[in-house]
């Protein structure tokens, strides 16, 4: 748990802050409806009155904001390619490989957050030494985050390759999927240890708002994959056709030229003394324990998270074949516009951090008004053009033109969630960015109790179509945004120290 300081009688923050007093209920719920009205009828004026982008010179204004998102959204969306051309590659293959892709690659997911988790708690501590001048003290921490993340990769890695075939084989419904997420996860699991690394340095890039380069390791990253996925998974200048495979084996690949990238760039363009960074120090347990206990929280509420996602399809799949194949390709969709919100909301957490890391803490919430006006705006018009040609969308990851049809009405409920989406993902990063990733851990787990009854009196008890199981979205984004502003307008996370 970070430690937490109370300098003065009006700053009533206890050592239990994992739960928000409610003291101030009825005025809250009440700012909350106000500040969803603002929210939804200014973005246009701002979308429509450019300059207004530039209205704003303060550090947190939407150049600023903009300066350092920009990079994290070209790679992550980038990067998102790399999973949409596994799919767009295997829905050439055939259904139940176009669906284990989805199980398989959500099962590493949830075990990769764990170490996402961790860098997330490190990249907040990071960002505070940064705001605070502290840049000696970043190498440190980057150091003994680094040592954790290896054992941590060797436990899962082999806890993963020892129980999974046992799991899998009882929790999912049909043999042929069952075994081709197994042929998927043997040989995906080689890049965890690549997949933490590079998590780690993403942290340090944000943490010290010098994201330019995620874009060019992004790009480098989706060109690698796309090359050993037309190589391994079809079988071309002499490699064998692998399949399902192959898939795995090119995002494996991929993510080692990541960490190569990675290294390179640091060794050649970083200063890597101003951050501490040029001396491998020592194992050292005090500073590990201040990092865990900041991210252990991080580490659940991802897991968490990723943990009920890869239930959902789990869910779906007991729906069907063909149901489960059209939620993979509604997942690729959905992850192109929500890695926009996620590189926003990093950015958030990150400004969220440096601010109060320089005392800055009043000009938070005027920044997060910003940042989410500012991913509206982005999101709006990619948006509307996708719900006017679904058929083209869903045409990216197969052929077969019942997906398509089945896919159409899912597809318009998920873009339409977004109208919570947006605001509940920046908010919740925030929470996380001052510091109290225990309530943003308390706060993710209520909101995901409610979204795995919704989906399992949908699916299981009432059977409902798939348009209705993706309504989870709106389920889950809608708590996830009232708690998250809730904890935000109490205040109480301005005396927060780490």
């Amino acid at each position: 748990m970070p430690r937490v300081f109370i300098p003065s009688r009006n700053c009533a923050v206890t050592r239990n802050y994992g739960t928000v007093s409610l003291e101030y209920g009825h005025l809250l719920s009440a700012r909350f409806a106000i500040f969803l009205f603002h929210l939804f009828t200014t973005p246009s004026l701002f979308f429509f009155s450019p300059p207004l982008l530039m209205s704003h010179t303060a550090a947190t204004g939407y150049g600023r904001i903009w300066t350092i998102a920009y990079p994290i959204l070209l790679s992550t969306l980038i990067e998102q390619l790399v999973g949409m051309t596994d799919a767009a590659f295997l829905g050439r293959v055939g259904e139940i490989e176009l669906g284990a892709c989805a199980l398989g690659g959500i099962f590493f997911v949830a075990i990769y957050m764990l170490g996402l988790g961790f860098s997330i708690g490190t990249q907040i501590l990071m960002g505070r030494r940064n705001g605070q001048g502290q840049y000696a003290q970043i190498g440190q921490l980057f150091y003994q985050s680094l040592y954790f993340l290896f054992v941590l990769a060797v436990v899962l890695f082999v806890l993963t390759r020892s129980f999974a075939p046992w799991l899998l084989h009882r929790i999912i419904q049909s043999p042929a999927v069952a075994a081709a997420v197994l042929e998927y996860l043997d040989i995906r699991l080689f890049g965890l240890f690549f997949a933490f690394l590079n998590a780690l340095f993403r942290g340090f890039f944000v943490a010290t708002t010098h994201t330019r380069t995620l874009t060019w390791n992004s790009l480098t990253v989706v060109t690698a994959n796309v090359l050993f996925n037309y190589l391994f998974i079809f079988g071309h200048a002499g490699f064998p056709a692998m399949g399902i495979g192959g898939a795995a084996l090119a995002s494996a690949l991929a993510a080692a030229v990541s960490s190569v990238y990675y290294i390179v760039y640091i060794i050649s363009r970083v200063p890597v003394a101003h951050y501490g960074l040029h001396k491998l120090p020592r194992l050292h347990l005090g500073q590990l324990r201040s990092v865990l206990s900041l991210s252990i929280w991080t580490m659940m509420q991802n897991f968490l998270s990723l943990g009920t996602w890869f239930l959902f399809f789990l869910a779906v799949e007991h729906l069907g074949e063909r149901e489960l194949a059209v939620t993979n390709m509604i997942r690729n969709v959905s992850s192109f516009t929500f890695m926009t919100v996620i590189a926003l909301s990093s950015t958030a957490a990150t400004l969220v951090s440096n601010l109060m890391g320089q005392g800055r803490a009043d000009e938070v919430w005027p920044m997060l008004r910003r940042t989410i006006r500012l991913c509206t705006a982005i999101l709006l018009p990619p948006i509307v053009i996708m719900s006017c040609m679904p058929d083209v969308v869903l045409g990216i990851f197969t052929s077969h033109a019942e997906l398509i049809a089945a896919g159409r009405a899912p597809l318009y409920v998920m873009f339409s969630s977004y109208v919570f989406t947006i605001p509940a993902q920046i908010l919740f990063h925030a929470v996380a960015g001052t510091g109290n990733t225990r309530a943003a851990l308390f706060f993710e787990a209520v909101a995901l109790t409610i979204y795995c009854v919704y989906v399992g009196v949908a699916i299981f008890g009432l059977r409902l179509s798939l348009s209705w199981c993706w309504f989870s979205e709106f389920v889950y984004h809608f708590f996830a945004l009232l708690f998250a502003y809730l904890y935000l307008r109490s205040g109480r996370w301005k005396c927060i120290h780490i």
